[in-house]
């Protein structure tokens, strides 16, 4: 049940919010999208739920256009909250759910379960405007991935969360994932893209700028990284031959590097010099890769 797109391009009047984008996204895997606002995330997500028509190109899942009758097997969770502030969380999932084809007893008992698990039981009989923010967006979730869909997308999931409410989130994705839901999700945040996806999508102004799984893009960048921590000068070191970038932090410093050769040329340049608590060569994180890719544009 693979999630295709081919050659997707989407106008509004002359604008062009997608760019002959071609992805292939395969089943059961947690597939990232990444880019600023405006880079044509969300219009590629309302492409592929057929809620936005594509102006080129073929989108299908399983072989087959997405519409009304895959409508069971699909969950959603758009950006723009859309709950009925008014009715009572119960009342507005357990219709949700009906909708996608289950049973009132059964769609009840997974809203139990869910409740439960985000730590809100009490909040079955609430209205959903009595809630705060963050709450409303597990009850959003919620409705999302009541109905068991195959395949779930979520815009921006853990936007407005705290830090607990987002490792609550998170654990609830990855269980699904591993339970065989297909999930493509798009995140402002490098760091839940890097912590959750086997394979990506960079987007910028419509159009993929990197795509592939998170291994081979991070080994075909090249750059590495390497952080030092001693307790003596090291802004010399930007001088030092492939170093791409050094950035001062509190204990030390931050530096790219053109290859790991040069961090061995940089130890034995600061052997000696005085105490050195940390030095570690890392893999180029996504964030790295983003600015470059992306650049200023998005900063």
């Amino acid at each position: 049940m693979t999630l295709e797109l081919k050659n997707v391009s989407k106008k509004f009047g002359s604008f062009l919010a997608v760019d002959n984008l071609s992805l292939s996204i395969p089943e059961k895997e947690m597939f990232g999208f990444l880019g600023g606002n405006g880079a044509g995330k969300t219009t590629t997500f309302r492409m592929i739920l057929g809620i936005l028509d594509n102006t080129e190109g073929e989108i299908s899942w399983d072989n087959k256009r997405i519409d009304y009758s895959t409508s069971p097997f699909i969950g959603y969770l758009p950006e723009e909250r859309g709950l009925y502030p008014k009715l009572k969380v119960k009342d507005q999932l357990v219709y949700l759910a009906r909708l996608r084809g289950m049973d009132k007893k059964t769609a009840l008992r997974e809203l139990e379960y869910w409740l439960d698990r985000f730590h809100v039981p009490e909040y079955l009989d609430k209205k959903v405007e009595e809630l705060s923010k963050g709450n409303q967006q597990k009850i959003q979730f919620i409705s999302a991935v009541l109905h068991k869909p195959k395949l779930l997308i979520l815009d921006e999931p853990f936007s407005g969360l705290d830090p607990v409410n987002v490792e609550l989130l998170k654990a609830a994705v990855i269980d699904l994932k591993n339970a065989g839901t297909t999930i493509v999700f798009s995140s402002h945040r490098m760091e839940h893209v890097e912590e959750m996806c086997e394979h990506l999508c960079i987007m910028h102004k419509g159009s993929p700028v990197v795509h592939g799984s998170l291994k081979e893009i991070k080994k075909s960048f090249g750059k590495k990284n390497v952080t030092i921590h001693a307790d003596f000068d090291l802004s010399y070191l930007i001088k030092h031959p492939g170093v791409v970038k050094l950035k001062q932090t509190t204990e030390g410093v931050s530096l790219q590097i053109e290859g790991e050769e040069i961090a061995e040329q940089i130890l034995n340049n600061i052997v000696g010099k005085g105490f050195i608590r940390k030095f570690a060569l890392e893999e180029p994180s996504l964030h790295d890769i983003f600015i470059e890719k992306v650049g200023g544009s998005f900063e």
